[in-house]
């Protein structure tokens, strides 16, 4: 199983960006995906989830509004679009799947929102 993260970046309070996490070594369709955030000095939190299908999303209240999750399973990507950012979204960004008991984890993708 691996996961890649990737699409963070330095972005000023009220912008957008766009995170990317691409999977293999399994069957993606199959499996919920979801996001996690790590700020400095805080416990990861889960910030996002969508069901195989791309039916069913959840959402962090912290998030919800501004986030959106999405998945192309033609392209075993999962998405988050991340709008009207805040400092507080400050934070190392991974996506995880939770596979026949083992979860997994990406390298993660650092976003700093900052003017």
């Amino acid at each position: 199983v691996q996961l890649v993260e990737s699409g963070g970046g330095l972005v000023q309070p009220g912008g957008s960006l766009r995170l990317s996490c691409a999977a293999s070594g399994f069957t993606f369709s199959s499996y919920a995906i979801n996001w996690y955030r790590q700020a400095p000095g805080k416990e990861r939190e889960l910030v996002a989830t969508i069901t195989s299908g791309g039916v069913t999303t959840n959402y962090a209240d912290s998030v919800k509004g501004r986030f959106t999750i999405s998945r192309d399973n033609a392209k075993n990507t999962v998405y988050l679009q991340m709008n009207s950012l805040k400092p507080d979204d400050t934070a190392v960004y991974y996506c995880n799947v939770l596979r026949w008991g083992t979860r997994y984890w990406g390298q993660g993708t650092q976003v700093t929102v900052s003017s």
